[in-house]
C-alpha cells in the first residue's frame, strides 16, 4: 500500500492499493496519527528528507518506510518478515558477505562467491551477476540456480533489454522487486487529482512497466529481484534474481542487499585496479630490459634484429615486422611480404604516431584476406620519409558469443507497432569473424612509451653520425632553433600582450559604466577571456602543444577565476581533480564550459554573493565527468541567454551530455563526455 501524507496536519491526501482494509471505508482525507502516533508525526515535520523507518502502533505485521517528494511524504506499507535471512541479522550478513568477498582470488571467483552470497540471502531460484559491456549489452558472468532450472551463464543480453532511462532508475533505486509478475497496479486515488502524477521514483512498491512484467512472463519468471552494482557512481552491473513463484523481499532484506552489493562494488574495483597494475608493472618491467638492451647496440640493423623477439612479446602479439627504409625484420607469424607491403603502404598514408585496431578489416580495404595472421594490428611510425615503421598483428581470435535469444530480433523496430518485450529467450550462437583480442589501456600506453624510447634513440643515432660528419651544420642548426623559439616567445608574448589588453580595456569600460547588468556581463566576458588566456600560456610553457593535464589546468583557471570574483570568494571553490590528458581543442572548450557552470552559480546560486561551490573532475573508462555543485536557492525560472547558449554549443561540440540533479539544497551541473586525445600524443 501507499499513503500521500501532508505532514503539516498529518492529513492522507491519496494514496493506492488495500488501504481501506487498514484503515477504513474514509481513509482519504483521515489522519496518519492513528497509524504512526505522536512520536512518527514529529518524526515526519523534523525530517527534510528520507527514507525514514517508522513503528506502526499495534502493527507489527507491517513494515512503514517514508520518503519525501516535495512537501509531502510517501509512505510505503508492506508485511514484515521477522526472521527471514537479513532482517534480524543484517549485520551478520553484512560481514560475511565482506569477508567471503576478501577471499576472492579473482573478479570471475569474486562473481561466482556474490551470486552465492546474494541466493541464500534472498531465496530466489536463479541469481545472476549481470556484468554491462561497453556496447551497453550485458554479460552474465556468475550464476547460482535451482538444479531443475536452466542457466544464463556466459549468456549475452543486447542493450535493448535494459533501456538508457531503466539504467538511470538502477542508479537512483539500488533495490527493485517484482514480487508477483501477474500483478494488477493500483490507481492513485487523491483528493487533488495532480497527485495521481506525484513523482515514484523513490518508492520501492511503485507499479514497474508493463513491458518489463511482460519481458518477465516471457522468460517464465513469476517473481524478481534487482540489486545495482554501483562502481565509482556507474551501473556497472546487476545482481539479477528470478523465482518461478511469487517472492518478496521486506524493507529490511533490500537494504542488506544494497549495502552487500556496495561492499560487493569495492571488491570489483580493487580487483580490475589490481590486474590492471600487475599488467603496467609486466610492461614496465619489458621495457627496461629492452631499453637496455638497445643501447648496447650503435647499428641500427643489428638493434632490430637484436630486440625483434622482445618487441613482439612485450605486447604479446602473434608476429611483429620492423621496417627500415628498405629493410625488413620480421618475429613470429606475419602475412606474405606484399600484404606486409600494403599494410605499411597503408599506416603510413594514415599520418598517425600510433593506430591501433582489434578488428583490422574493418579499417583497411583487403585486410579480410589476411585476418587469420593479421586481425589485429598495432602501428608506430617513427619516421614516414625514411620510412621507419613498426608492426604488432594479433592473429583471428573464433568467438561463439552465446546470446540469450536472437540479439537482431530483440525489439520490434517497426513504426506501426508499438513497444514489445522480446518473447524468445532461446540461446542463439553468434560467431564472430575478423577480430583479434583487443589491446588493453595499458597496452596502448606502453606503445607510446615504446615509440617515444625508439624515438630517441633513433635521435641519439641521428646525432651522433651529425656529431661527427656535420659539426658545423649542427652549430647552424641549434642557431636556427633558438631564433625560432625566441620568435615563438615573442609571437606569445604578444598574443599574451594582446588579450590582456582586451581584459583591462574590459575593466576599464566596467569601472567606467553605472549599469549593473551590463558591468556583470563585462565582468563575465573578462573570465571567459582569461579562461582561452590560460590554455594559451600552457600550450607554449608545456613540453607539448597537443595535450594538456585537464586536471591541473582546471586548478589554474580556478584559481585564477577566485582571485577575479573577489577577496570574499577565497576558499569558497573546492577541488577534487584527477589527472586526465586531454587534447588542447577539448581543454580550451570544457575551460569555457567551466567558467560558464561557475559564474552562473555566483549569478543565480548565491545572487552575486559568496557562497561555496565544489568542482570535481573523475574519469570513467575512455569518458571524463565534470561537477560543478553548489549549495544555493536552487533553479529559479528558465535560462536561455547568451551563457547557456554558449554552454550548450560547447558540451555539443564535445559530443556528450550536461544533466541537472538536485544537490538538497542547490544544483548539480554534470558534463560527461568521451576523453579526445590526438592518436599521436
Amino acid at each position: 500500500m501507499l499513503l500521500i501524507v501532508d505532514p503539516a496536519n498529518g492529513a492522507i491526501v491519496g494514496g493506492a492499493g488495500e488501504v481501506a482494509t487498514l484503515l477504513g471505508p474514509a481513509w482519504l482525507g483521515g489522519s496518519i496519527h492513528d497509524l504512526i502516533g505522536d512520536a512518527g508525526l514529529e518524526l515526519l515535520r523534523s525530517t527534510v528528507a528520507g527514507p525514514l523507518v517508522l513503528r506502526p502502533i499495534d502493527r507489527a505485521e507491517l513494515s512503514v518506510v517514508a520518503s519525501r517528494e516535495g512537501r509531502f511524504w510517501l509512505i510505503e506499507l508492506e508485511p514484515a518478515t521477522p526472521g527471514q535471512p537479513g532482517t534480524d541479522d543484517a549485520l551478520t550478513w553484512i560481514e560475511h558477505g565482506g569477508e567471503e568477498f576478501s577471499r576472492a582470488a579473482d573478479l570471475d571467483d569474486l562473481c561466482a562467491r556474490a551470486a552465492v552470497v546474494f541466493a541464500r540471502l534472498t531465496g530466489f531460484d536463479r541469481v545472476m551477476i549481470y556484468r554491462f559491456l561497453d556496447d551497453d549489452s550485458g554479460k552474465v558472468v556468475a550464476e547460482r540456480h535451482a538444479p531443475d532450472m536452466h542457466g544464463f551463464l556466459n549468456h549475452h543480453f543486447p542493450a535493448s533489454d535494459i533501456p538508457r532511462q531503466a539504467r538511470a532508475l538502477y542508479v537512483r533505486n539500488r533495490v527493485r522487486v517484482i514480487p508477483d509478475a501477474a500483478y494488477v497496479p493500483a490507481p492513485i486515488v487523491a483528493i487533488d487529482p495532480a497527485l495521481q502524477t506525484v513523482d515514484l521514483s523513490d518508492v520501492g512498491v511503485r507499479a514497474v512497466s508493463p513491458i518489463h512484467v511482460q519481458y518477465l512472463r516471457n522468460m517464465g519468471v513469476a517473481a524478481s529481484a534487482s540489486v545495482s552494482i554501483i562502481k565509482d557512481g556507474i551501473l556497472w552491473g546487476l545482481v539479477a534474481c528470478h523465482h518461478r513463484s511469487p517472492r518478496t523481499l521486506s524493507y529490511l532484506q533490500r537494504k542488506t542487499c544494497e549495502l552487500i552489493a556496495a561492499s560487493f562494488a569495492q571488491q570489483v574495483g580493487a580487483k580490475e585496479e589490481a590486474s590492471e597494475y600487475r599488467e603496467r608493472l609486466r610492461l614496465r618491467t619489458a621495457e627496461d630490459a629492452l631499453a637496455q638492451r638497445m643501447a648496447q647496440e650503435d647499428e641500427p640493423d643489428k638493434v632490430a634484429a637484436v630486440v625483434a623477439n622482445d618487441l613482439r612479446r612485450l605486447l604479446d602479439a602473434d608476429g611483429f615486422v620492423l621496417q627500415r627504409g628498405a629493410s625488413l625484420h620480421t618475429s613470429g607469424h606475419v602475412p606474405s611480404q606484399e600484404a606486409v607491403a600494403d599494410m605499411l603502404d597503408w599506416v603510413r598514408r594514415q599520418g598517425s604516431i600510433l593506430l591501433h585496431s582489434a578488428s583490422l578489416e574493418q579499417r583497411m580495404p583487403g585486410a579480410q584476406a589476411h585476418r587469420d595472421l593479421a586481425s589485429g594490428l598495432l602501428a608506430i611510425t617513427l619516421s614516414a620519409d625514411e620510412p621507419v615503421v613498426l608492426l604488432w598483428f594479433r592473429a583471428e581470435t573464433l568467438q561463439t558469443i552465446q546470446w540469450a535469444g536472437d540479439p537482431h530480433k530483440a525489439v520490434d523496430q517497426r513504426d506501426d507497432q508499438p513497444l514489445t518485450p522480446r518473447a524468445s529467450f532461446a540461446a542463439w550462437s553468434e560467431e564472430i569473424r575478423g577480430r583479434a583480442r583487443p589491446w588493453t589501456s595499458a597496452e596502448v600506453e606502453a606503445a607510446h612509451r615504446l615509440s617515444r624510447l625508439l624515438f630517441d634513440v633513433r635521435q641519439r643515432r641521428r646525432i651522433g653520425e651529425l656529431n661527427r660528419e656535420l659539426t658545423r651544420a649542427v652549430t647552424d642548426k641549434d642557431a636556427l632553433l633558438a631564433q625560432q623559439e625566441t620568435l615563438i616567445k615573442e609571437v606569445n608574448h604578444r598574443v599574451q600582450n594582446s588579450l590582456q589588453l582586451v581584459v583591462a580595456f574590459l575593466a576599464m569600460q566596467a569601472n567606467a559604466e553605472n549599469d549593473e547588468t551590463l558591468t556583470r556581463h563585462l565582468g563575465e566576458a573578462q573570465r571567459r577571456l582569461s579562461a582561452v588566456a590560460l590554455v594559451h600560456r600552457r600550450l607554449y610553457s608545456d613540453d607539448t602543444v597537443t595535450v594538456i593535464d585537464l586536471g591541473r589546468y582546471i586548478e589554474d583557471l580556478l584559481t585564477e577565476m577566485q582571485s577575479s570574483m573577489g577577496a570574499e570568494w577565497t576558499g569558497r571553490v573546492t577541488m577534487d581533480l584527477a589527472p586526465l590528458l586531454v587534447s588542447a581543442d577539448a581543454a580550451v572548450q570544457i575551460g569555457l564550459v567551466l567558467v560558464e557552470l561557475v559564474i552562473n552559480a555566483q549569478k543565480y546560486a548565491y545572487g552575486g554573493k559568496a557562497g561555496p561551490i565544489a568542482v570535481t573532475l573523475e574519469r570513467f573508462r575512455n569518458r571524463f565527468r565534470l561537477t560543478v555543485a553548489d549549495r544555493g536557492q536552487g533553479r529559479t525560472g528558465n535560462r536561455t541567454g547568451f551563457g547557456t547558449r554558449m554552454l550548450t554549443a560547447m558540451v555539443k561540440r564535445l559530443d556528450g551530455t550536461i544533466e541537472e540533479s538536485d544537490n538538497a539544497p542547490g544544483l548539480r551541473f554534470t558534463v560527461s563526455a568521451p576523453i579526445a586525445v590526438p592518436e599521436d600524443a
